[in-house]
């Protein structure tokens, strides 16, 4: 990089290609799949002084891996869409010369690295799952992003996989709970169909299609109630609290498919994706475990005034 992208305002630009609120909702990804896992088991003896830090060592390592693997993953966002945000978005940090476009890509380049790397730490099953997920961020950024159908698909399967890496610190879950990756799926699929609208305005019948996906998300959290280990009960607050969140504004957008309300509709349910997982959790690891989850919430909406979410 130049010396003005080492100044602290280009530092800032960088800093904020990464998205950092989103890359808390990450965060939360990777405490579900702990939790779903089975290994929260560890977080009840350290609060009850009977775990020493080792034992979460491989919690820190994929915490580590999934904030190099979305912060790199959209980076390159920008960096694919440089031409594009020069028209729409001047104000970004590539369009606006405050990042240069080969920095960005050095960043992300070696975010990815970071995560892929670091999620070897814990297994090989994990350093898969990394690779897997940093090569579909780069193909929804050089690809899918801009059709209707693989578009929401794509993303959905970066961060059902990057549940999945959270489970993978019991390499073995990994098979028996593959199910989970459908929820995020199903659900960042119904923010990514509605998001194509955010710059020019979308189309009713998008935003029908996201709000019964949202409908879908709901029903299948619902459903984990079956599972003989899985406390719905416990989940249920956290489930109401969801679809307090996201239904008003995603009905909005959907009636009035307006920039400003899709854009609301995308924000609230990215940020919402924290309360998702804390449904989750709470459901497998009981109300401590899914309240430390939540927790991330007012942290990613706190960064979601300094930094842009969409």
């Amino acid at each position: 990089m130049n010396g003005a992208g080492l100044s602290s305002q280009g530092g800032w630009a960088y800093l904020q290609l990464m998205r950092p609120a989103n890359i808390v909702t990450a965060w939360a990804d990777i405490l579900v799949g702990f939790a779903a896992s089975g290994a929260a088991i560890i977080f009840d003896q350290v609060i009850t002084g009977q775990g020493v830090f080792i034992q979460l060592l491989p919690l820190v390592w994929l915490l580590i891996a999934t904030t190099g693997l979305y912060g790199g993953g959209v980076v390159f966002n920008d960096v694919f869409d440089a031409e594009l945000d020069a028209k729409e978005r001047p104000e970004r940090p590539i369009p606006s010369s405050r990042a240069s476009r080969q920095g960005a890509t050095v960043l992300g380049t070696v975010l990815l690295g970071i995560g892929v790397v670091a999620a070897a730490q814990v297994s090989w099953v994990s350093g898969v799952l990394a690779a897997i997920i940093a090569g579909e961020a780069l193909s929804y950024d050089a690809l899918a992003k801009h059709h209707t159908f693989f578009g929401p698909l794509n993303m959905g399967l970066c961060r059902g996989g990057n549940l999945l890496l959270g489970v993978s610190v019991l390499p073995a879950m990994v098979e028996e709970r593959w199910y989970l990756a459908l929820i995020p799926i199903v659900y960042i699929a119904a923010i990514t169909a509605i998001s194509q609208g955010e710059v020019q305005g979308g189309k009713k019948i998008t935003g029908v299609v996201a709000l019964l996906l949202i409908g879908v998300v709901i029903s299948g959290i619902l459903g984990l109630g079956l599972l003989p280990n899985y406390e719905i009960i416990t989940a249920l607050p956290f489930a109401a609290l969801l679809s307090f969140r996201v239904m008003p504004p995603f009905v909005k957008a959907a009636r009035e498919p307006m920039p400003e309300q899709i854009r609301t509709a995308v924000k609230a349910g990215v940020l919402s994706l924290i309360v998702l997982d804390a449904t989750i959790a709470a459901g497998f690891a009981g109300l401590p475990f899914g309240l430390l989850v939540l927790l991330l919430l007012p942290i990613s909406m706190g960064l979601a005034q300094l930094f842009a979410v969409t």
